[in-house]
């Protein structure tokens, strides 16, 4: 939802773009954009104004904003995370297994955000605008 509603304010050029309107376009309520809209402020990846002019818009160049730092804006786990039940540590495999995962999971995990960071919020863009152009319309 984050980076549709960042792709949305990046091809708003700059457009305040209230989260009503946001709202429309994920197909959700505006009170969750405006919790997500929080996030993305305190990473400073938005800028949000209210009252007369209100809206949110980007802080800097979509080309200036990789999905990795989206992705850590709104994430507050990680995702590749071991059971919450520790396992039988008798048996040869619960007693090491938790080991074993974590390290493929913090491989799995940097490997993620390695490609993330790889890609920006002007890729996305322009993915948006080259399918737009394939469905013949014209997004909001």
């Amino acid at each position: 939802m984050a980076v549709h509603v960042l792709a949305v304010l990046a091809y708003k050029e700059g457009d305040r773009v209230t989260s009503k309107f946001l709202a429309g376009s994920v197909n959700t309520n505006p009170v969750i954009v405006r919790r997500l809209l929080l996030s993305l402020q305190k990473a400073r990846l938005v800028e949000t104004c209210k009252g007369a002019g209100a809206g949110s818009r980007l802080s800097r160049s979509p080309r200036r904003i990789n999905l990795a730092e989206v992705y850590r804006s709104v994430e507050d786990t990680e995702s590749f995370a071991s059971p919450a039940r520790k396992p039988n540590a008798d048996c040869p495999v619960g007693h090491c297994i938790l080991e074993a995962l974590s390290r493929l999971f913090a491989s799995a995990q940097q490997a993620m955000e390695q490609d993330l960071a790889r890609t920006t919020l002007a890729d996305v863009l322009a993915a948006v605008k080259v399918s737009e152009e394939c469905a013949g319309k014209k997004a909001p």
